[in-house]
């Protein structure tokens, strides 16, 4: 099933962290199901907290469905990824759940030290953190390159400026029919 890779990594981050164990445990013999666009993961929590692949008859306490862009969201705001799911079911577990994942953090350092040694996972940390901080910085600058072109050279689309310009001259022309529109109604009334 390919849902054990998914739960061994959490039970892995869970194992390190023993105040989201105990959240868990309070709920332990439960079933949760979260589905995303892609399928499903449903699981059990056990006893010490950790969780383990529930089997398709077991009924379902929780049922967490993600939006379509969860993995995206994962990455980049993990707190509109909570706020976008719909729960049915119980909404206790569903609670415990979502400041679990919300608040669970990996220490990727303490486990490449075991492998690399301390300072080699130190300076690897260093580099990777760095390496997603210039491709974070490229990939924008990228964009506001094509925006650039797009705007400034082809003029395939409006500036903001021309946009703001634009509302500006609607909204003035609104104001101005109110207003003539009020004189002619007081006008009429005059007859």
């Amino acid at each position: 099933m390919w849902s054990r890779p998914p739960l061994a990594v959490i039970n892995h981050v869970l194992t390190g962290e023993d105040w989201a164990r105990a959240r868990l445990a309070a709920f332990s013999g439960q079933t949760a199901r979260v589905q995303f666009s892609s399928g499903q993961l449903r699981f059990t929590i056990l006893e010490s907290g950790l969780l383990a692949a529930a089997d398709a008859a077991s009924p379902v306490a929780v049922s967490i469905r993600l939006p379509d862009d969860a993995p995206v969201r994962a990455l980049s705001n993990r707190s509109s990824l909570f706020s976008a799911a719909t729960i049915a079911g119980s909404v206790d577990l569903a609670e415990a759940l979502a400041f679990v994942f919300r608040n669970l953090r990996w220490d990727a350092e303490h486990d490449l030290s075991q492998v690399l040694g301390d300072i080699v996972a130190r300076r690897a940390l260093r580099l990777a953190s760095g390496l997603a901080r210039w491709h974070g910085r490229s990939a924008r600058n990228l964009a506001f390159g094509i925006a650039e072109y797009l705007t400034e050279e082809e003029k395939a689309i409006a500036p903001r400026r021309d946009v703001d310009a634009f509302c500006a001259g609607v909204d003035a022309l609104r104001d101005d029919l109110a207003r003539v529109e009020k004189r002619l109604g007081r006008m009429e009334l005059l007859r």
